[in-house]
């Protein structure tokens, strides 16, 4: 028979406090003789005890707890390592499995995900495993668990690893799974879509596979194409596969050799709202300049394709749908204050010029050699003495180059109408960039132009000798005439200063030098691409960078939009325009829709039409 004490030690708990002291001190002298077999087990079951299971415990861990009290002499290493059948190791920090894992005899399920397991002996593995999990380790590669496989084994989980290479495709095959029923190898850099695929067909058994995150899964036709290679598949990438699916796609597995492996996203750049219109706060312009006009675009950056394709976009820079900036659009950046006839005689030459310095400036955008100044300055002189500086904001990630849309003028809303379709070869470079996102940019630029050649001044010329005897004659006979001879004079005077206003204007220079751009950014943000990894066909947002706008200028701008408005009103003989801002404030903040679009086809002839070598 058992001793008492050795039977009270054995149940102690785990805790600091003894069970003496959780008994009322008025009973300290009682001695309360041995515990029963009942009364322990209700302190086990009992959710108010020291030994009650912790929150989440399993079946297995309640039933070792009762069977430690009941027959605590069940309790040896060979019963331990023939009763588990399931072992959970997450997050441990494990880097090595050696072979005392075999002493599991009976183990079906093994979990070690989140360690750092870069390479796993598969001659340690049981071979009574079914279930396998090794989700976010650093595994480069199969081959390590090929060489002697757990042949029972029926779900393979290898996701989130660092699997890379065509030859991965060699390791999937019937000889070292026959019995495998799920394959989940998502989120590693797999890009042969096509041999993976010819291994993945002969795992008859195979119903679930999980393939996205994957550079293979970036391709069009890749859920059609893995759906007629894989006849029995029940499940891809967690979405059912439909019995329209598959007659669909039908025919595309045996065309694998036909289609060109390269991915296609377009990008949309909408409105862009909220923006502050700064010209309001610019000195006049005089005759001798400066001629100030902005324009805004917004930069995005996109992976940089491999060499040699850099031609297809004409250089560097894709082809932007919209066309360049017209002369309607240029008019409008020009100041009321340029007298009109200065505007008509050098329209060509700058809007020459304003295109010319515009794919300057692409280029340089491109390269990273484009350069902001912040701020604007209280006066033309202080504008005239700033030279560009280096905005990080304004370079492209390294690996990335940097997009624009075209330039446009100032409006309340202004519409982008972007669109840009990217074509990609390089897949692995493609995943990389889609988990760390785009960076999307509003980008105000503001340019200063100056007469090239200064205006002379006027001098006058001497008088002529009867000249002056006619003017004194004119003013005698002026005295004489009255209130008619004032009404000509005026006449004449208007007349005079027609025509010397006249001889200003062709008086003005014919061309005008531009300084470098001034570009401020106006605002900038992360745009997440991510979920175009885990499935999703589109990522559409509104990029929200705040108010820039102030009350001033808001006001200066309703100002001056309404001045114009009652002169056409005038003209046109209608009711004039009345201000605004008359009630509370609410400025819109600054905002710009973006839509990246991940291609997908649908059919297996829009995949051979569209993606056929």
């Amino acid at each position: 028979m058992e001793h008492p004490e050795e039977n009270k030690s054995r149940f102690l708990p785990r805790t600091w406090r003894t069970w003496r002291e959780l008994i009322p001190r008025d009973e300290e002298a009682v001695s309360p003789g041995e515990e029963t077999v009942e009364a322990l087990l209700g302190l086990v079951r009992s959710p108010h005890s020291p030994w009650a299971l912790l929150e989440g415990s399993s079946a297995e861990d309640r039933f070792l707890r009762e069977l430690a009290i009941q027959n605590p002499l069940m309790l040896k290493d060979t019963f331990f390592y023939s009763y588990f059948r399931s072992l959970r190791v997450v997050d441990k920090q494990v880097s090595l499995v050696d072979k005392d894992l075999l002493k599991f005899l009976n183990l079906e399920e093994l979990v070690l995900s989140a360690n750092q397991i870069q390479e796993i002996e598969a001659v340690n593995l049981p071979p009574t495993l079914k279930v396998l999990e090794l989700y976010g380790n650093e595994i480069r590669s199969m081959e390590c668990l090929c060489a002697a496989p757990p042949p029972r084994l029926q779900h393979l989980g290898l996701g989130h690893n660092k699997l890379l290479g065509p030859l991965e495709s060699l390791y999937v095959t019937s000889n070292h799974w026959p019995n495998l029923v799920s394959l989940d190898l998502s989120f590693n850099d797999l890009t042969d879509l096509q041999g993976m695929m010819a291994s993945l067909g002969t795992l008859c058994r195979l119903r679930l596979l999980v393939l996205q995150g994957n550079p293979l899964a970036l391709l069009p036709y890749y859920r059609g194409f893995t759906i007629d290679s894989l006849s029995q598949l029940c499940v891809l990438d967690d979405i059912t596969v439909s019995p329209s699916e598959k007659h669909q796609f039908r025919g595309l597995g045996r065309s694998g050799d036909l289609l060109a492996r390269q991915a296609q996203l377009v990008v949309t750049i909408g409105n862009v709202k909220g923006v502050q219109d700064t010209s309001v706060l610019d000195p006049e312009p005089g005759p001798q300049g400066p001629f100030i006009t902005y324009s805004y675009y917004v930069t995005y950056d996109f992976v940089e394709e491999e060499e040699g394709e850099e031609s297809e976009y004409g250089g560097v820079l894709a082809e932007i749908v919209m066309p360049s900036p017209s002369a309607e659009q240029l008019s409008e950046d020009i100041p009321e204050d340029v007298p009109e006839e200065v505007f008509e005689e050098h329209e060509d030459s700058a809007e020459s010029g304003l295109s010319a310095q515009s794919e300057e400036r692409e280029d340089s955008l491109v390269s990273g050699g484009s350069a902001p100044l912040p701020g604007v300055a209280d006066s033309a002189e202080e504008l005239a003495k700033l030279r560009p500086r280096r905005d990080p904001r304004l370079c492209p990630s390294p690996g990335t180059v940097l997009f624009s849309t075209v330039r446009k003028p100032w409006t309340d809303v202004i519409p982008c109408s972007y669109e840009m379709q990217h074509t990609l070869k390089d897949l692995v470079p493609l995943k990389a960039f889609l988990l760390a996102g785009t960076t999307v940019t509003i980008v105000e630029e503001k340019i200063l132009s100056w007469p090239a050649v200064l205006p002379p001044v006027d001098v006058p010329l001497p008088a002529k000798k009867g000249k002056g005897e006619k003017d004194k004659k004119g003013k005698k006979e002026k005295d004489k005439k009255g209130k008619d001879g004032k009404d000509m004079a005026g006449k004449r005077e208007k007349e005079v200063a027609k025509e010397q206003k006249g001889s200003k204007k062709k008086e003005l220079p014919k061309e005008l030098r531009q300084d470098p751009p001034i570009l401020r950014v106006l605002g900038s943000g992360l745009v997440v691409l991510e979920p175009l990894l885990a499935g999703e066909p589109l990522v559409s947002e509104v990029c929200n960078f705040g108010v820039i706008r102030t009350l001033e200028t808001d006001r200066l701008t309703s100002l001056r939009d309404s001045k114009n408005k009652n002169k056409r009103a005038k003209k046109e003989k209608t009711k004039p325009a009345a201000a605004v801002y008359d009630g509370d404030y609410q400025p819109q903040p600054l905002t710009v829709e973006v839509q990246i679009q991940l291609n997908q086809c649908r059919t297996a002839e829009e995949a051979l039409r569209e993606f056929a070598l």
